[in-house]
């Protein structure tokens, strides 16, 4: 499995009155951690769609096990679950600075053809990147 760690530090704004991160935000950090993701492989999620390929998002499952607060920094672990085909799944751990495990959360995205606006294979050039780690 491949994966990728960024530092976010919380920012006022993302929290909510208790001062915990509101809980939609969190989708925010995954999709961060995404791109980063991509970019330590090589390529980048804006050159892939002026290639012609989209990623949305079509599945998304978070576990809130403890609350991120504000100023806190934070560590977010992406993680490749598996080989992508036409979909591509990626599991997320977020951990505060004592390393506690503050959140897990999975997501599927699809490999979107953006002229046909259909779903497409994973471009070679990612299944080259990746296919070393999976043989």
């Amino acid at each position: 499995m491949l994966n990728h760690e960024i530092k976010i530090r919380v920012r006022y704004s993302e929290t909510d009155q208790m001062k915990y991160v509101y809980y939609g935000n969190y989708a925010q950090y995954f999709e961060m951690g995404r791109v980063e993701w991509l970019r330590e492989l090589g390529v980048s999620y804006k050159k892939m769609e002026e290639l012609g390929i989209m990623l949305p998002v079509i599945n998304m499952n978070i576990n809130y096990l403890k609350p991120a607060k504000y100023d806190d920094l934070l560590r977010l672990k992406t993680t490749l679950i598996k080989k992508p085909k036409f979909r591509i799944d990626f599991a997320y751990e977020l951990y505060n600075e004592s390393d506690e495990l503050l959140t897990k959360a999975t997501t599927t995205l699809v490999f979107i053809d953006i002229k046909r606006n259909r779903p497409t294979k994973a471009p070679d050039y990612i299944l080259e990147k990746i296919n070393p780690y999976f043989d």
